[in-house]
């Protein structure tokens, strides 16, 4: 049986806000359902799984763009789609040393900081500070 939901309906099922599933209609990533002379337009299981998907490939860290090419590439380009995947591993991988390098210096501020004998100064703003 097929589901038919109202845009609230939807958005909530797939825990997104209604405004969201507008502008994803906006911008090309699902289709806008006709609307019917009296009443609401109804979104259909198509829908609800596109949806779903862009929702999951968002958590993975695809930016629209990224999914809109997936969605169009489908089941049948997988060595395409795997090289979008791969180009955004990459790119996740490099934030990840970034964000280790920066932890590693907070860390030593931080420590410079306890380390610190008197307060007249704080070794944190000092760190941040210099040139």
């Amino acid at each position: 049986m097929t589901k038919k939901l109202t845009i609230s309906k939807v958005a909530k099922e797939v825990g997104i806000g209604v405004e969201t599933v507008r502008y994803y209609e906006r911008i090309g990533l699902i289709s806008q359902p006709e609307k019917p002379a009296v009443g609401y337009r109804v979104y259909d299981d198509k829908t609800l799984t596109q949806l779903f998907f862009i929702k999951r490939a968002k958590t993975l860290g695809f930016s629209l763009q990224d999914i809109a090419e997936i969605m169009t590439l489908g089941e049948k380009k997988c060595q395409a789609t795997k090289t979008i995947a791969s180009q955004k591993l990459q790119n996740i991988k490099s934030k990840i040393t970034d964000l280790e390098l920066i932890s590693q210096e907070l860390e030593k501020m931080i420590k410079a900081c306890e380390d610190n004998p008197n307060y007249n100064h704080c070794p944190i703003v000092t760190a941040i500070a210099k040139r």
